[in-house]
């Protein structure tokens, strides 16, 4: 379980593929804290740590079905990945329940700066069936893009914006964020939940 509050962003230091498979390395100042079999997010999509290569380094593998959700096959030698480790349940909840678990990807179809905030907007496919999982959002809700929790703003049936403070765009990988790149989203457990309970009444 996670919040949506990125730690870190690391590079790629490798990326492998093998039988379907991708196999990332990442180098990032946490790696040594690490164990195997530790769940990291990256850009949102949970991960078990399976190898440590090098001091300050760790391995994950990416399978086939996670693959064809996320746009973790798009990375390659220093793509910047969002990082977060798992939530200790003692701590605050700063961003939202995060699951780990990308519903699908989104294009970033417009980039706007406004009064020092930087907005941007996301198009994803959806259909009546998708609906009814709850791929959705609502204004001023919860989603996550690529492992950060935001909250949503002119929300329509396939498209949403949200707004990065300074802060988040220098710290997560949103400053490589442009019009045609590919995101991962997760929309909000709560949601989900509530058009399944809708769908069975």
């Amino acid at each position: 379980m996670f919040s949506g509050i990125v730690e870190e962003t690391a590079p790629v230091v490798s990326a492998v593929e093998r039988d379907g498979n991708l196999h990332l390395t990442l180098e990032c100042s946490f790696a040594n804290e690490l164990k195997i079999d530790q769940s990291v997010a990256h850009n949102g999509v949970c991960l078990t740590v399976v190898d440590f290569p090098a001091p300050g380094r760790y391995t994950v593998t990416a399978i086939k079905e996670t693959l064809d959700r996320s746009n973790l096959g798009l990375l390659t030698t220093g793509s910047h990945v969002n990082l977060e480790r798992s939530m200790v349940m003692n701590g605050r909840l700063d961003g939202h329940i995060v699951q780990g678990h990308v519903d699908c990807t989104a294009e970033c179809v417009e980039v706007t700066e406004v009064d020092g905030s930087v907005y941007f907007k996301f198009k994803y496919y959806v259909d009546r069936d998708l609906l009814r999982k709850g791929y959705m959002t609502v204004e001023k809700g919860s989603v996550t893009v690529n492992g950060v929790s935001l909250t949503v703003c002119d929300s329509e049936p396939d498209t949403f914006r949200v707004a990065i403070i300074p802060y988040t765009f220098e710290h997560t990988n949103f400053r490589d964020i442009r019009p045609g790149s590919i995101v991962n989203i997760e929309f909000d457990i709560l949601g989900k939940y509530l058009a399944r309970l809708t769908e069975l009444s």
